[in-house]
């Protein structure tokens, strides 16, 4: 596994559903995030059991995201279509409803091995990249396929990103806002 913190973010170019619900055939990560910082999180695949829960709790958490100028981007191995059939399912039912972020199509994989989180099943590991408004990552997190994440924790470190570039302190340990 490679390390990308300090290094800039590998940019990208997919088809993705966008938080509107609208579909584009071409979503470049970099005018995405142009000017903000980027959460840019991957997942193994649309329709299973733990994803579903990470994605909605990022969405309950875009508010926050948002305050904060954080353009949050969920990448996985399926198809755009995919994407928007999952959207458009009820969280009942499976789905995980009309989130308000971007979903990208990695369906040749080029994402996962650029952040290099392609599992051997050829699915993606639990990555997320912190990505400061300079394109640079601050902060990799990469958990194995049964472990969820704790989003909060994002919040927490785009809270002690945005102190540190601020007031050039650093933060200890459960630094909090």
């Amino acid at each position: 596994m490679g390390v990308l913190v300090g290094k800039p973010a590998p940019d990208f170019t997919c088809a993705a559903v966008l938080g509107s619900g609208e579909i584009v055939n071409e979503f470049t990560l970099s005018e995405a995030i142009k000017g903000k910082y980027g959460l840019v999180f991957f997942y193994p695949l649309d329709f299973t059991f733990v994803c579903p829960s990470e994605l909605i709790a990022v969405d309950h958490r875009m508010e926050e995201f948002k305050k904060r100028n954080v353009e949050v981007v969920g990448v996985s191995i399926d198809s755009h279509f995919t994407h928007n059939a999952w959207r458009n399912t009820d969280v009942n039912n499976g789905g995980i409803g009309k989130v308000g972020y971007t979903l990208a199509a990695d369906i040749t994989h080029e994402i996962c091995k650029a952040y290099d989180v392609e599992s051997d099943g050829g699915v993606a590991f639990r990555g997320a990249f912190l990505i400061d408004k300079d394109g640079v990552v601050r902060s990799q997190i990469v958990n194995d396929l049964p472990l969820g994440r704790n989003f909060d924790e994002f919040l927490r470190l785009v809270d002690a990103l945005q102190f540190h570039e601020e007031h050039g302190e650093v933060c200890p340990a459960g630094w909090q806002k």
